[in-house]
């Protein structure tokens, strides 16, 4: 089965929200938090299957800016500054289509993990806050 083709796209940054309108006539709203949290990113995927990394601290990460790519997709700049997650069109509605176990699964990692949604990433090594 193919995905359907994007009609239109609004960014909701009030609510923080990328709303995705397909030709067959569904609507997909994304909320911004569970794009951040999925980023197709090498930095939150990892490199294999078990390199995932728990994102936290999102919930009022917002879109600065979305680039085309090509005929692919969509590559967000999210305001706390991660750029580097190509969204494939196929992608974006695999997480509007599957947005409620997505988000379940996304709650019972933090669960599993002991950590609040809410809580700071962790500085990555070898870096630095520059303000301590």
């Amino acid at each position: 089965m193919s995905t359907p083709q994007v009609t239109a796209i609004t960014l909701h940054q009030a609510s923080r929200v990328l709303e995705l309108a397909y030709d067959n006539g569904e609507v997909h709203r994304l909320p911004i938090e569970l794009m951040r949290v999925y980023s197709p990113s090498a930095e939150v995927q990892g490199h294999g299957k078990g390199q995932e990394v728990l994102q936290t601290g999102m919930r009022h990460v917002n879109i600065d800016s979305l680039a085309p790519v090509g005929h692919y997709g969509l590559q967000p700049t999210f305001s706390d500054g991660h750029h580097t997650g190509i969204f494939s069109w196929a992608f974006l509605y695999q997480l509007g289509a599957e947005q409620e176990p997505l988000w379940q699964r996304y709650l019972d990692r933090l669960a599993a993990a002991g950590i609040d949604r809410d809580r700071p990433m962790p500085e990555p090594a070898g870096k630095s806050c520059a303000s301590h």
